[in-house]
C-alpha cells in the first residue's frame, strides 16, 4: 500500500487539473472514531464538472500510485460523488451541497490544510 500523503498529493493534482475549486484536506488520523485518516473535499461548477473531477482524481491517482478506489459513490446524479481509497475518503460536491451537508466542520479539532484552485 502506498504511502497516504503520496495518495493524498495526487488526488489534489487529479483536482486541480480539472480546476476543481475550495479544495481541503482534513487529517483525521488523530481523531478516535474517525473513518478514515483524511477526506480531501472539492467542488466543481457543475454536475459535468463533477464527473470530470472524479475521473480526473481516479485517472491521476492510478497513474502516480497504481491504486485503484474500492468504491465510487454518486457518479449516477454527479452532485456529490464519494471516492472511497480506504485511508483516504473524497469527496467531489455541487457547491449548494456542499455548503448544505457542511462535512468541513464536522471534526472542529482536525487539521484541515486548504490548498489553491488552479485557474
Amino acid at each position: 500500500m502506498i504511502k497516504t500523503n503520496e495518495l493524498v498529493q495526487s488526488i489534489i493534482e487529479g483536482i486541480q487539473e480539472k480546476k476543481g475549486k475550495n479544495i481541503s484536506a482534513i487529517q483525521l488520523q488523530s481523531i478516535a472514531g474517525a473513518i478514515c485518516d483524511y477526506f480531501v473535499i472539492c467542488e466543481g461548477n457543475t454536475p459535468t464538472q463533477v464527473s470530470a473531477l472524479a475521473d480526473s482524481v481516479e485517472e491521476m491517482v492510478r497513474k502516480k500510485t497504481q491504486e485503484k478506489p474500492i468504491r465510487i459513490h454518486g457518479q449516477q446524479k454527479a452532485e456529490w460523488i464519494g471516492i472511497d481509497y480506504g485511508t483516504v475518503i473524497v469527496h467531489i460536491f455541487l457547491p449548494e451541497l456542499r455548503s448544505f451537508y457542511n462535512i468541513d466542520n464536522l471534526w472542529e479539532d482536525a487539521k484541515t490544510e486548504r490548498f489553491p484552485s488552479l485557474l
